[in-house]
């Protein structure tokens, strides 16, 4: 028989603190990803046939580099977010799923790291 109450019983066997941001954090960048990934994709419908100067000029204005960073950045982040959510769902081996976030983190800040370094250097003429 315990005196405690349900909230006494219920506290420490789980934080609602964590999963809000994250949750949050997935909406925003889909919402963000929906506006930058039209863009894109009428962008590459214009430049199409273009020649690759055309499109060089295209890429070396400051509002298209801008945008491709942010389109990388937020393409990569989002797919951390939901891969994040699968590894932590469905693996239930503490060791590997610390190993695996960890790797994966890494993996996903180096691909985007590359990802706008290509697009800065291109911006920039380099």
């Amino acid at each position: 028989m315990s005196f405690r109450t349900p909230l006494g019983r219920a506290r420490g066997l789980g934080s609602a603190k964590r999963g809000t941001g994250h949750w949050l954090a997935q909406r925003i960048t889909a919402v963000a990803l929906i506006p930058l990934s039209l863009w894109f994709v009428i962008s590459v419908m214009i430049y199409l046939r273009a020649d690759y100067g055309t499109v060089l000029n295209w890429m070396h204005s400051p509002v298209v580099a801008v945008l491709l960073v942010l389109l990388v950045a937020t393409l990569y982040y989002h797919a951390y977010l939901g891969l994040q959510t699968v590894i932590e769902d469905y693996v239930h081996d503490e060791w590997l799923k610390v190993s695996t976030l960890v790797l994966l983190k890494f993996i996903y800040i180096l691909l985007a790291a590359a990802g706008i370094f290509a697009v800065l250097r291109v911006a920039f003429g380099g």
